[in-house]
């Protein structure tokens, strides 16, 4: 490594670092309504009955369970792509500046994509969202499944960012107004543990599969079970209930 790419990792670093102290700065002056103290009498008993109870809850409501089951799946698939192929493909290639680029658009469009759903919402039924999202993820990373040339994976990466983006205002739309106050931390806690653990399973199947199977095979073993996943989600009668009125 030269001493400008060190210098260069360095300075990444600082920028990273001071990115999070500006987010908890922000965070430390919001003011949001009912994130006082909680009510200590609705608390679980013990740890694992909070976990028990949180689990109960999604399982036995159908549009919660049935966005759990689509988030750890399409999560699995994703995470892998992202954090275990392009740095292979890239690093296989030499090109450390182009994987920058590819990983700078998927963020610039998910960003995008996070922030324009403010305005899609109005304009757009959740669930159309969410079948969107999953379909034009699954077909764009099957296109960039053949390794085109890089324009076309930028272009490509792009638009799943911008897809990407409004699932997790989705999820939080519906974790929010369908689950009672006392248990909204127990719900959050267990849709998120699933998230969380859905990523690293898929790096321990997608890094074996691409030494033993090669890149292209990989992506593709990712990208197809992706493509199902939305066909599925099409004929799922609980994601109809996304653009329900919530029950008071």
């Amino acid at each position: 490594m030269s001493p400008d790419d060190l210098t260069l990792g360095i300075n990444t670093v600082w920028v990273t670092t001071s990115a999070f102290v500006l987010s908890i700065l922000a965070i430390s002056v919001l003011r949001l309504e009912g994130a006082g103290r909680p009510d200590h009498t609705k608390l679980p008993e013990g740890i694992w009955s909070g976990i028990v109870e949180g689990i109960s809850f999604v399982w036995n409501h159908k549009v919660l369970r049935t966005l759990a089951f689509i988030d750890l799946t399409v999560t699995g698939l994703y995470m892998p792509m992202e954090s275990v192929l392009f740095p292979k493909y890239f690093t296989d290639r030499n090109e450390p500046a182009h994987l920058g680029w590819v990983l700078m658009a998927l963020s610039v469009g998910g960003l995008v994509g996070a922030l324009g759903y403010a305005v899609l919402s109005k304009r757009m039924k959740k669930r159309t969202t969410m079948l969107v999202a999953v379909l034009t993820l699954g077909a764009a990373m099957t296109v960039i499944a053949f390794l085109p040339p890089l324009p076309l994976i930028l272009a490509l990466c792009a638009v799943v960012g911008l897809v990407y983006g409004p699932i997790a205002p989705i999820y939080n739309y519906v974790m929010q107004t369908r689950a009672p106050a006392h248990l909204r931390g127990r719900v959050v806690g267990v849709m998120g543990s699933l998230a969380y653990a859905a990523g690293p399973l898929g790096l321990i199947l997608a890094g074996p599969l691409a030494d033993a199977a090669g890149l292209q095979v990989t992506f593709l073993a990712l990208s197809v079970p992706m493509l199902v996943v939305g066909l599925i989600a099409v004929g799922l009668p609980s994601l109809r209930e996304l653009d329900r009125a919530p029950d008071s």
